[in-house]
């Protein structure tokens, strides 16, 4: 039987500096998906980040925004995941993803950390990478050396604009997610709305 996500984290890192960078983009999602729900996000010392509960069809679902710094965030994960007894399929990072553009949105089951420090380390506290993972395009600075920089500041203004529409427009799958439909789910975020010209 095919569960649904039981877990929603949103990867960045704590602290007022970094609220409008690029690296808190995962931040951005659950405190959207937290607003449309009426959830509010409070401190839990045992899970070492800020957490909401959401009732959605007689289940809870978690929001999760570690705030153990990035390169620690498994230590958060692993700390909710297994108190509430939630299988790593039962899971889902949203992270910024610096090999999409600004605007997209790809959901994924698996595979390596491609250098994120929150993924990394994720991987390692559960001791797996088969997690699913919503990616949100943040775009490359094209030197491998710059991204650190890239990653800590904010994005231009048109940047960020696309960020948030993707932001809002991913959010229409958040029912397919939680059911357990990702298939559905991935048509429907990975599909462009008509308004922005086939």
């Amino acid at each position: 039987m095919t569960t649904g996500i039981r877990l929603i984290v949103g990867l960045g890192n704590p602290g007022r500096e970094y609220e409008a960078t690029r690296h808190n983009a995962g931040f951005w999602w659950v405190e959207a998906v937290a607003a449309g729900k009426s959830a509010s996000f409070k401190p839990e010392k045992k899970f070492h980040g800020l957490a909401a509960r959401l009732a959605v069809n007689n289940r809870e679902v978690w929001l999760l925004k570690p705030e153990t710094f990035m390169n620690l965030s498994g230590r958060a994960v692993s700390a909710l995941a297994s108190f509430y007894k939630i299988e790593p399929d039962e899971i889902l990072v949203v992270h910024d993803e610096l090999d999409l553009p600004p605007g997209t949105v790809r959901l994924k089951k698996g595979g390596g950390h491609g250098g994120h420090n929150g993924l990394k380390d994720i991987i390692a506290q559960l001791g797996t990478p088969d997690f699913w993972r919503l990616r949100l395009g943040i775009g490359h600075p094209g030197d491998r050396d710059a991204v650190v920089n890239f990653v800590l500041n904010a994005p231009q203004r048109a940047e960020q604009e696309l960020i948030d529409s993707a932001v809002d427009a991913s959010l229409a799958g958040l029912p397919q997610l939680l059911s357990g439909d990702f298939p559905a789910a991935m048509i429907k975020l990975h599909t462009k709305p008509k308004s922005e010209g086939a």
